[in-house]
Formats: C-alpha cells, sequence, structure tokens
C-alpha cells in the first residue's frame, strides 16, 4: 500500500509535499528487503554479528552459555518432582491415617519421600532464581562490552572513509541507521541466547511428552504457526517503513537540535523561529507516526486474531488430557506434569517462534550496520609508497586538474593547471564558486581528481601513503571545528600525538595570536571552551578563529593552508594574523586563501581562479597592471573603505 504523502513547512508557513532526495551515484541506496528470499538472506548477518560478540568476551560468552544449559534443564525437572509431589500426596491420602498426628506421620516414615520432594523442588526454584539472576548480569555486561567495541569499531571504520562519502546524503542515512543499531541491536545477544534456551528446554519438556502423549506436539505445532507466520510478516513491514524514513527521522533530529541547542537561540529568538520550528517538527512527525501506526494497527488485529489460534489448540489438548484422565489412562501426576509441561511448552514454542520472527527482523536491521561496514574507501595508499620527500624541494605540480562533486553536474575545477613552489606563498582569489577550496582538498588528498594528476616533486600524490602526506599538511578551513575540549586540546588536535608537550602548545597558541585570549580564561590553558558542559567558557567567533589557526602551527608541517579561517576577525586582526603567518611560514610552502586583498597582497604570488580555472596569476602590482578580474575586485572592495 502507498503511503500517506509526507508534508511539511516552508518559511512561508505554507506546506509543501516533501520529497525523497535523488539517490546519489556513489552510494545508492538499496530497496528495504521485503520478500521472503530477502528475508532469509538477511539471516547471514547473523554468523558476524556472533562472531563480534564472540570477539568481544570469550570469558563472559562462555560463562553465559553454560549457565543456560544447566537453566534450561530446569523447567522440566522442576515440573516432573511436582508430578511426583503430586503423586505421593494422593498415595498418602489413601493410606487413611487422617487422624494420626504429624508426629506419627512423620516417625512412622511415610512422610520421608514427601519431604524430599518438597525439598528438592524447593532447591530447584532458588536455583532457577539465581541462576536468572547471573545470566542476565552476564548478558547486560557482555552487551555494554559489545555496545562499546562496536561504537569504537564505527568511529574507525568511519574514519578510514572519503571525505566524498560523509558529503553524500545517501550514506548519511546509512550512517544514521547504522549508529542507531548499535544501541538498539545490543538486546539481539540475549534474544539469541535465549533461543538456544529455550530450544534445550523444549527438547527436554517434548521428551516428556512424547513418552505419554506424541499427538500432543504436533496439535501445538499446527496451533502455533500461523501466529509466527503474522509476526515475521509485519516484523519485516516494520522494518520497511524505518527504512524508507530514515531522511525524515535524521530531520526530525535536526529540528529537534535547532529547537533546542544553545548555540542556535540567540538567532531562533530573533527571527522568531520557534513557532516554525515547532510545527515544522510537529507535522513531520505525524507523517511518521501515522505510517508506524498503520502497521501497529494491522499488526494487533491479526496477532489477536491469529494468538486465539492458538489458544483454542491449546484448550483442545487440555480437554483430552483431562478426558484421558478420567478414562484412568493417566494419573493426577500425570494430568498435573501433562497441562502443566503442554501450558509451558506452548509458551515457550510461541516465545521461539515469535522470537525467531523478531530475530530474522533484527538481522534486517544488522544489515544497515554491515552494510556500513562494507563500504570501502577510494582513497588509499599504494601497496608500496614513496617515502614524503622532506624538505619538498621541487613543490606541487597540478596538471589539467579536474573534479566533480559526486551528483553534480557542473565541475567544481575542470583544467586546472598551475604549480606551486616549494617555500613560496601563494594567495588564492576568486569569487565564491570559483573553485578555491577544491583546489585545497586535491592538494591534501581529501579528494582524488576526475580528470588529470597533482605532482609533488616530480610524482603523482597518489604514489605516497596518505597518512604520511597528510600528516606534513596543515589545514584551517572556515568552517573549522569548534572542539569542547579543554584549550590546550583545542591546540593540540593540530598534532594529538603531541598533546603532552605543553611548550609546543605555548609556543603555537602565541604563533597564532591565541595566547592572548587563553591568558583571559579563568583556567587558561586548562579552562573547557564552549558552554556544552559545565563549567565552560564560550568564546567570541574571532578568538575562536584565533584558537583554530593555531592548530596549524601545533602541527608544524611542511605545507600550511589558511582556508578563510579569519572571517570573523577585524581588518587588522586579520592582517596581523596573516603577516604572521607570511614570517612564519619561512621556509614553508604556504597558501592562504581570503577575500581581503590587504591580506594577500603579501603573498609571493597570487592565482586569481575564475569557473574552476586558474583566470591570472602574478604579484600584487602586476594583476592591478593587467586590468583584469583582480583589479576590478580590488577596486570594488577599496571603494568601501573610500
Amino acid at each position: 500500500e502507498a503511503m500517506s504523502p509526507l508534508w511539511h513547512a516552508d518559511p512561508s508557513c505554507r506546506y509543501r509535499p516533501w520529497r525523497m532526495p535523488t539517490p546519489s551515484r556513489r552510494h545508492p541506496e538499496p530497496a528495504p528487503p521485503l520478500d521472503l528470499r530477502q528475508r532469509f538472506a538477511a539471516l547471514r548477518n547473523l554468523p558476524p554479528f556472533i562472531a563480534s560478540i564472540w570477539q568481544t568476551s570469550k570469558t563472559l560468552l562462555l560463562a553465559t552459555l553454560g549457565l543456560r544449559l544447566v537453566r534450561a534443564l530446569l523447567p522440566v525437572a522442576t515440573l516432573y518432582v511436582g508430578k511426583l509431589i503430586v503423586d505421593e500426596v494422593v498415595r498418602l491420602a489413601g493410606l487413611h491415617l487422617s487422624d494420626a498426628s504429624l508426629s506419627a506421620w512423620w516417625h512412622s516414615g511415610e512422610l520421608a519421600l514427601l519431604a524430599g520432594l518438597l525439598a528438592t523442588e524447593f532447591a530447584l526454584a532458588v536455583a532457577s532464581d539465581l541462576l536468572g539472576r547471573v545470566v542476565a548480569l552476564v548478558d547486560s555486561l557482555l552487551s555494554e562490552l559489545y555496545s562499546n567495541r562496536t561504537s569504537v569499531r564505527l568511529m574507525e571504520h568511519a574514519a578510514e572513509l572519503d571525505l566524498e562519502d560523509f558529503e553524500d546524503p545517501d550514506l548519511q542515512d546509512r550512517l544514521d541507521r547504522a549508529r542507531r543499531q548499535i544501541a538498539g541491536r545490543s538486546p539481539l545477544l540475549s534474544q539469541l541466547l535465549g533461543q538456544a534456551q529455550s530450544l534445550l528446554t523444549i527438547a527436554s519438556f517434548a521428551v516428556g511428552l512424547m513418552v505419554y502423549a506424541p499427538w500432543l506436539i504436533v496439535l501445538l505445532l499446527i496451533a502455533l504457526v500461523p501466529a509466527f507466520v503474522g509476526e515475521w510478516h509485519f516484523n519485516a513491514q516494520s522494518y520497511a517503513v524505518n527504512f524508507q524514513w530514515t531522511p525524515e527521522r535524521r530531520e526530525l533530529d535536526y529540528l529537534r537540535m535547532l529547537g533546542a541547542g544553545a548555540q542556535y537561540t540567540k538567532e531562533i529568538k530573533s527571527f522568531g523561529l520557534a513557532r516554525f520550528l515547532v510545527e515544522r517538527y510537529r507535522t513531520l512527525a505525524w507523517s511518521i507516526y501515522r505510517a508506524n501506526r498503520k502497521i501497529a494497527l494491522r499488526r494487533a488485529g491479526w496477532g489477536g486474531l491469529l494468538t486465539a489460534l492458538g489458544t483454542l489448540g491449546y484448550y483442545a489438548a487440555y480437554a483430552l488430557i483431562a478426558w484421558r484422565t478420567v478414562r484412568g489412562d493417566f494419573s493426577i501426576g500425570d494430568l498435573t506434569f501433562l497441562s502443566a509441561s503442554f501450558l509451558r511448552l506452548r509458551g515457550l514454542l510461541e516465545s521461539l517462534l515469535s522470537g525467531f520472527s523478531d530475530v530474522a527482523g533484527q538481522a534486517l536491521y544488522l544489515d544497515d550496520l554491515f552494510s556500513f561496514f562494507r563500504i570501502r574507501p577510494e582513497i588509499l595508499s599504494p601497496p608500496h609508497p614513496l617515502p614524503f620527500p622532506s624538505p619538498i624541494r621541487e613543490g606541487f605540480v597540478f596538471e589539467n586538474v579536474g573534479y566533480r562533486y559526486p551528483g553534480a553536474q557542473r565541475w567544481a575545477v575542470r583544467g586546472l593547471s598551475f604549480t606551486l613552489k616549494a617555500g613560496e606563498v601563494l594567495a588564492l582569489v576568486g569569487e565564491n564558486g570559483a573553485g578555491k577550496t577544491t583546489l585545497v582538498k586535491l592538494l591534501a588528498r581529501l579528494y582524488d581528481p576526475d580528470e588529470g594528476r597533482v605532482l609533488l616533486d616530480g610524482h603523482d600524490l597518489r604514489d605516497y601513503d596518505v597518512d604520511e602526506l597528510r600528516s606534513h599538511v596543515g589545514v584551517i578551513f572556515q568552517d573549522f571545528v569548534r572542539y569542547y575540549f579543554s584549550a590546550a586540546d583545542n591546540i593540540a588536535v593540530g598534532r594529538i600525538e603531541q598533546r603532552d608537550d605543553a611548550g609546543r602548545i605555548a609556543a603555537a597558541a602565541h604563533a597564532g595570536l591565541a595566547d592572548e585570549v587563553i591568558e583571559q580564561l579563568p583556567a587558561g590553558y586548562d579552562q573547557r571552551l564552549g558552554k556544552l558542559f559545565k563549567d565552560g567558557v564560550d568564546l567570541s567567533g574571532g578568538q575562536w578563529q584565533k584558537v583554530a589557526i593555531a592548530r596549524a602551527y601545533m602541527r608544524d608541517a611542511q605545507v600550511l593552508i589558511l582556508d578563510e579561517p579569519t572571517a570573523a576577525l577585524d581588518a587588522r586582526a586579520e592582517y596581523e594574523v596573516f603577516r604572521r603567518f607570511k614570517d612564519l611560514s619561512d621556509g614553508r610552502t604556504a597558501i592562504l586563501i581570503s577575500h581581503r586583498f590587504s591580506s594577500v597582497r603579501m603573498a609571493d604570488r597570487i592565482l586569481v581562479l575564475a569557473g574552476g580555472k586558474v583566470e591570472a596569476s602574478g604579484t600584487h602590482e602586476e594583476l592591478m597592471a593587467q586590468h583584469g578580474r583582480y583589479a576590478e575586485l580590488f577596486e570594488l572592495q577599496a571603494a568601501g573603505y573610500r
């Protein structure tokens, strides 16, 4: 059935239909598995899941398996002891010694067997309770360890993927589902182990029933199969709904963050956006709710009907057992054992079948996690990389480089050719969308060219080890990250392995003009920045930028790149930053990007980019003499200061 259309508000507070984004060519979204073959195929995720549990803690897994093995045999043992108790009570009642005192009964020895049976049943009950608590404890510890280990694995794998991957909305959907599955699938361990325990208990009950009445097993299975099929079907339907609505759920998370995030409060209040965000959230949440409600209602209706069939089968069997007891085929103890065993077996089989259906459904969700782990990066180091030149002797050469973002029609850069000499300070100038940031990402090998190549000292960048290359490049982007760590750690992320080197951190702070900011903080370098955590101190935009720039100096790389990181600084502060950048980049290869021409003019050479190509190159004086785009932009900016 087609879902109801999803509606949400646009900025004019009118409502328009939300449309599913077109899948990208890089990570096309698979269709949710709904047919029977695909549902069975999803069970392939269980072996790697069990293997990951085994790798998490062999000791805890073996412990819970052993405890469950013992616990699985206790129910049938308890019921059988109960049968013996009933038969013994009936036997004692037939002795017609009702007038005798308890002391007389005891001394006669007639109560010895009954007392022993009662003590045995008590011991079994205590053992079952204690084992249940220990199993729950071990399972909880194992689940938490698994969740922690998988979270680490997710972070490590995400770190291996390409920047392009994280700019792909389809992969963002997969990553969102994978993150949700880490916590959501931890109970699957207990379910699987519980299924194994139930199988053992069922086998023990089945042996007992087979001795008395084999036909009970057949009747029970016939009664339970419809409920199992129904649960399996609706588990798959629920997964399909969750799969298809992943983008909307991500938007809900985003709206919650906007509506309750401290960093957005000023603008939301200033523009009066609260009502708009609430209404947008309410509309989107209601649409998701309707889709889930539709499945839930159908599941409840059909589930109730199919469960009633199982109940009918149970009472039909119960009536037959009672009739055969009246005929003398079974003793009262047998009646108690059979009726209780049948009831427990029915519950166990029902739980097992629905549990299997649920496990199959969980396996569908596991596919979200494991499919994310199957994604492989495209930017890799060669098997035998060249040693990175130290120092760089010739520099970088872009040879007819072209790059187009996945799914985009327009090339970000194409036919891009220029040379960045070793030790040269190069400034990039151009209007928005000219390709400046793309060029920087290609140089740092965050992207690989679709056309042409980038050379370093005469060799393709792809001939060098990726991690070693990036360790020699220090880049600070305009959209730098504000880490809610201490001031020292905010700088140390530039070379995190030197986090304990206080002298290096202080020197980097001084080079980036961040030391004057940190000196004003209550706890200095130990002060936590940002308002996310208690005792944090927030900084102004310009102060944050100085801390971020200090990271580039902390890296102490051969290549330094500042990609418009000073937008929040005033003209004087930016000039001082770039003047120091020029002084401290002596002997290093450097690139700076800025819209302020007073800053870029201090570079050794300026590249003017337009349409993803180099339109002009030269010093400030040479470019002004050409009366081209650079001179035009310079005059437009200078006119604003007159």
